[in-house]
């Protein structure tokens, strides 16, 4: 599996905002970080990552380019993207790459 570099920082975010609302417990997300971290994904950056996902968070309308990393990574590489996030799915859906995990 591959990720943009972006995807470290958001896991840390998103765990760390979920202790400090009172969701998971510290020891808890430490834990989900340690495995995710010891996980076989690969950070890659290709060339032309940053101005792929900003020409796609153009073409989407979306604010920021967040979510436009992991398709212009999918894009670049030539690969699925595989997410959770329905929206996402349902929004890139006519690119036909973007998949759920039960799609696979």
């Amino acid at each position: 599996m591959v990720a943009p570099p972006l995807l470290w920082p958001e896991v840390r975010a998103s765990l760390h905002q979920s202790v400090w609302r009172g969701d998971l417990p510290a020891v808890r997300a430490l834990e989900a970080l340690d495995r995710l971290s010891s996980s076989a994904i690969a950070s890659r950056a290709p060339a032309g990552l940053g101005g792929k996902a900003w020409r796609l968070a153009d073409e989407f309308g979306w604010a920021t380019t967040y979510d436009a990393e992991y398709v212009a990574l999918a894009q670049l590489l030539r690969c699925r993207l595989v997410t959770l996030d329905a929206a996402l799915r349902r929004s890139t859906a006519r690119l036909g790459f973007v998949v759920s995990p039960t799609e696979l």
